[in-house]
């Protein structure tokens, strides 16, 4: 596999960006390294160019008449190989090369079957949702079911003004639907993907527990009224070091806090939660969600999330050192099963060159990535304008990556918050 040409721009004027990203894909189709023949673009636009998406994916798929699929969506933010852009008018494109019969685009034109119905066995999907969708935590759970893996990857589109998703398949000639014209509001699309398109993902969390892991005993509704046969109320104000007695600090500290749920069930068996776990963070079986009040007369705390008896809660906070540690980490597990264990003296140099001499190799077995965050993870939060992207870059090495700012991300059959989902497409040779 060849690595995915890609390119990204930012412009007031959407045709300029358009033009100096088709430019781009254009240099990197005519280079050895690169596909030739790629048939499957993904597409992410910040929410200034939100009004424009259909002339966007017109104009691109009119320049681009060999890529028959398009999918992708807008976000506050977009991300591309050490660089994202915020609060500008910008797109990014990569080109995927894959085999027709490894992949489907899906959306509420054409949606993706039960798993085991039709000709298409969908393995996992890169999934685009709308936040206002009812029901989309539910939803993305069924989807999950409808692959073979019952893993899926992607996020809620985000943005200010209006939301949209790209799914065009065929230019838009839809089986038994008629023309689609390819941009849509509303519901979930995105890609799914056979098993034979091979892709390894990860999860990495912003947030650091500040306290053990608790049974959650009692609760009603979001109201969670006893941790480990105690009150809720109670176990968080001594976790968090605090007293109600001292009101303006206390609920300083509690606006800060986020409560981190797991199920015993959800436990990953690929040992990256191990992983994680011994460099204090969370791992993936968590997810994190807001505290959203306190209930002094039940003992409970109100967090955003409907919990069970049964499940694990902890205490936790944003972090920068741990979510820049954890972004490396799993920066590095993907490298390290990728790359091969025994090379040539010329492939280590290249692969351990700085950062200025870094160039995509395929000893990589990298051709292209997609990377979702949280919208509150990218800029300041990691320290300066793109450093988010500039840890990915120096931790994955230098290879095609897309992606967006979310305002929820997805990953296994759970909606995630303040995380980051990093996906890559890898040669099986």
């Amino acid at each position: 596999m060849k690595l995915f040409p890609y390119g990204h721009a930012t412009h007031p004027q959407w045709q300029m960006a358009a033009g100096l990203v088709l430019a781009q894909l254009r240099a990197y189709l005519a280079l050895p390294g690169y596909a030739k023949s790629p048939t499957l673009a993904l597409l992410y636009i910040t929410d200034h160019y939100a009004p424009h998406a259909q002339d966007i994916l017109d104009h691109l798929s009119a320049e681009l008449p060999d890529i028959t699929d398009w999918s992708g969506t807008v976000g506050v933010g977009i991300a591309s190989n050490n660089v994202e852009y915020f609060d500008e008018p910008a797109l990014t494109v990569m080109l995927c090369e894959l085999p027709h019969d490894q992949y489907r685009v899906f959306s509420g034109v054409s949606p993706l079957p039960q798993a085991g119905q039709g000709r298409f066995k969908a393995h996992t999907a890169l999934v685009h949702a709308d936040a206002t969708t009812p029901d989309v935590a539910e939803l993305i759970d069924e989807m999950a079911q409808r692959t073979g893996s019952g893993y899926v990857f992607g996020g809620l589109a985000s943005s200010r003004s209006g939301t949209v998703q790209f799914a065009l398949s065929g230019h838009g000639n839809v089986k038994g639907q008629g023309a689609a014209g390819g941009a849509f509001t509303g519901g979930l699309s995105g890609v799914a993907f056979g098993q034979g398109a091979a892709l390894m993902s990860r999860i990495t969390q912003g947030c650091r527990p500040v306290s053990a892991h608790h049974e959650i005993t009692a609760c009603e509704s979001n109201v969670v009224t006893e941790l480990d046969g105690q009150p809720a109320l109670d176990v968080m104000l001594a976790d968090l070091g605090v007293s109600l007695d001292e009101p303006r600090e206390a609920l300083a500290k509690v606006r800060s806090t986020l409560v981190g749920l797991s199920r015993p069930a959800d436990i990953p068996h690929d040992g990256a939660g191990h992983a994680a776990r011994r460099h204090g963070q969370f791992g993936a079986e968590v997810l994190v969600r807001h505290l959203i009040g306190l209930d002094p007369a039940r003992k409970g705390i109100a967090i955003a999330e409907v919990p069970a008896v049964g499940m694990k809660l902890a205490f936790c906070e944003r972090n920068v050192e741990a979510a820049r540690a954890d972004l490396v980490r799993v920066c590095a597990e993907i490298r390290e099963e990728l790359e091969p264990e025994e090379v040539t003296l010329e492939v280590a140099s290249a692969l351990s060159a700085s950062e200025a001499e870094s160039a995509p190799h395929a000893a990589r077995r990298i051709a292209g990535a997609v990377y979702v965050s949280c919208s509150g993870r990218g800029g300041p939060h990691f320290g300066a304008p793109s450093a988010e992207l500039q840890i990915v870059r120096r931790a994955l090495g230098d290879v095609p990556l897309v992606g967006f700012f979310a305002g929820g991300e997805i990953a296994r059959h759970h909606l995630y918050g303040y995380t980051g989902v990093l996906t890559v497409f890898t040669s099986q040779e």
